[in-house]
């Protein structure tokens, strides 16, 4: 029921100092020195000296129930596990359908997010796959989104791919009201998450919506913006205008930057980080050299985390905001999620000070890996 977490170097993502943090029944009850816990039974005393105590990653672009498919039946990609999401330190993570709205489901991926839930880590969902008019549970976005509790947004819908429907602005005009609408019934954070291609047109369909209409520029959410350099800088200026933008972990190739250097170069040249995030795109296909795809995997959010630290020496609040208290706040869940504060769930990592390595994870108080070791498994896990 209680635990406490003594002595470690806390950030909220902003650092709040060597401190303890007071935990029951799932909640964040106390942050500050020396806490006291003499009178109370049954306390779990964890020592975090020589550990960063931080948030628990939220994963807002991830293929929980597989991606892939482009490549025929055997290029599909099998669904996620536990341990794939405790071992990258993600504690939040909202599903993703991707390219394959046919032989996969919105069915499918609420109830591979439920299966998770009942596992112990926080699940959400995108209604929606890459095409327009785009995959749905009860025929209808706003339905989805006002109805469905897991559904917070549509997405991720395709522009500037060949794979995309290629929609016109008339087409992205409507789908961006039934999810307005859906949000406001709902009172969900109401996100229109798209996918960016290689195409020539780059963000210009995004763009092109929000000069010709009357939508907030906050509901979008362009993914992929580190895949090339040209559509980096768009992504730059579509920043400098308030809008979002989300970095893809891993590999990238020669055409654009990682995730570490595409957040080294908006640090440079002076741009907030606040709307910045970075997601894995876990479980989905990575186009590859020779044509085929690869599986991207959710560790790589992790370690492009830990290479931003390390490598580039950015600062470990500017980093661990990417994908903590922003992705939070895009996602309407703070200050519930994302950040460490009295009254916040107990969604927390502990690393090693000295490697960032994970030390343990806490999800709303309940501890899944300890000492570096999983301690609660999946029901599919070995």
């Amino acid at each position: 029921m209680f635990k406490l977490l003594r002595g470690g170097k806390v950030y909220s993502p902003e650092f709040l100092g060597y401190t303890d943090i007071f935990i029951a029944m799932g909640k964040i009850i106390n942050i500050r020195e020396n806490i006291k816990v003499d009178n109370l039974f049954d306390v779990e005393i964890i020592d975090c000296r020589e550990k960063i105590i931080a948030p628990g990653i939220i994963d807002q672009h991830l293929h929980i129930l597989g991606g892939g498919g482009e490549g025929g039946p055997a290029s599909r990609i099998p669904e996620v596990f536990l341990g794939d999401l405790i071992y990258a330190g993600i504690t939040t993570v909202v599903g993703v359908l991707g390219f394959d709205g046919l032989t996969r489901s919105i069915a499918g991926l609420l109830t591979k997010a439920k299966a998770l839930q009942t596992e112990g880590i926080n699940t959400l969902i995108y209604t929606g796959s890459y095409g327009i008019p785009t995959s749905t549970l009860t025929g209808s976005v706003t339905k989805d989104i006002a109805f469905i509790d897991k559904v917070i947004g549509a997405g991720e819908i395709a522009i500037s791919d060949y794979r995309s429907s290629h929609p016109d602005i008339r087409e992205l005009k409507q789908l961006a009201s039934e999810v307005m609408v859906g949000s406001m019934i709902g009172k969900k954070a109401g996100i229109l998450h798209i996918h960016v291609g290689d195409g020539k047109e780059g963000l210009k369909p995004v763009t092109d919506l929000i000069n010709e209409s009357e939508f907030p520029i906050e509901m979008f959410v362009p993914t992929h913006i580190n895949r090339n350099k040209d559509l980096f800088e768009e992504g730059l200026e579509f920043l400098k205008i308030g809008g979002n933008i989300d970095l893809t972990a891993g590999d990238i190739g020669d055409k654009g930057y990682n995730a570490p250097e595409a957040l080294a170069i908006i640090k440079e040249r002076n741009l907030s980080l606040d709307r910045v995030t970075i997601t894995s795109d876990g479980n989905g296909s990575i186009p590859c050299k020779n044509g085929e795809f690869g599986v991207g995997k959710p560790s790589m959010l992790f370690d492009d985390i830990k290479t931003s630290i390390s490598e580039e020496r950015l600062s470990f609040e500017d980093v661990f905001k990417t994908v903590t208290i922003n992705v939070a706040k895009l996602l309407k869940l703070y200050p519930q999620k994302g950040t460490l504060q009295e009254g916040s769930d107990a969604d927390i990592l502990i690393l090693e000070e000295a490697g960032l390595n994970v030390s343990s994870l806490l999800i709303n108080g309940e501890t899944f890996i300890k000492e570096g070791k999983q301690v609660k498994r999946g029901r599919y896990e070995a």
